[in-house]
């Protein structure tokens, strides 16, 4: 397989960089909140389960909102945005501010990065969901 030359396009705030990069600061700090979210929400989900004395299975469900936290803070790491990659823009201004990706080849890296964050994001998510249904709480 050959490497894949990188494509930059200027922007008036920073570069998109398709596969690479699609988010600029306010966007970045946008996914950080998600992330403390979900984690906020996976500790308070596991906490009100054992609280109740729900069943140690039912701590499974701690995996959705691990999932959202892996994916905020994975997008946030990576200045990419899953969502801006599924609709073909990018972000490096104020928020909504996005503008359109026009070249085919820079879409398709794009939506390659999203898959991949997505896909990581599930398993840390799952492996969350299994961890805590696992403890001995």
């Amino acid at each position: 397989m050959q490497p894949v030359a990188p494509i930059q396009i200027e922007s008036p705030a920073g570069d998109y960089q398709p596969g690479v990069c699609n988010i600029g600061p306010a966007e970045i700090a946008r996914r950080r909140r998600a992330g403390h979210a979900g984690a906020i929400a996976s500790v308070v989900v596991v906490g009100a389960l054992v609280a109740v004395g729900a069943p140690p299975i039912t701590r499974l469900v701690v995996a959705v909102p691990a999932t959202l936290a892996a994916s905020g803070y994975l997008q946030a790491r990576a200045r990419f945005c899953v969502g801006f990659a599924s609709k073909g823009v990018w972000n490096f201004g104020a928020l909504g501010q996005t503008h359109a990706v026009t070249d085919d080849d820079a879409r398709a890296r794009d939506r390659a990065t999203a898959r991949r964050i997505s896909l990581t994001s599930l398993g840390i998510g799952v492996a969350v969901g299994i961890v805590a249904a696992l403890l001995p709480i």
